[in-house]
């Protein structure tokens, strides 16, 4: 929940233009959750960001778009690991999705 605050003032400081969603999640459906969240407004109504469809750019960490956009020796270093014990088509597939639906910019 407080995320969602941070997300919300941050993009109402900078402009939700100007903003870019990076999410963790080790899972497709929280990942899909979390995208959801900060394009759509908080599905599960419950946070600062229900009903609130900010349309902000997200990624996870695993998409080729971001991964592309790191120096590679960061990236082995920080996520190469996690690429080999999470679902990343899954996720890559749900989070592309969401973001290809319910983004503005």
């Amino acid at each position: 929940m407080e995320n969602q605050k941070r997300v919300l003032e941050l993009s109402e400081k900078y402009g939700a233009e100007n903003c870019i969603v990076l999410i963790g999640g080790g899972e497709e459906e929280s990942s899909a959750l979390a995208a959801e969240t900060v394009t759509a407004g908080d599905p599960t109504f419950a946070g600062a960001l229900a009903g609130v469809p900010l349309g902000l750019k997200v990624y996870h960490p695993v998409e080729p778009e971001f991964k592309e956009s790191v120096d590679e020796d960061v990236y082995d270093d920080q996520i190469g690991m996690m690429e080999m014990v999470l679902d990343v088509d899954e996720i890559t597939a749900a989070v592309s999705a969401i973001r290809n639906e319910h983004t503005k910019y």
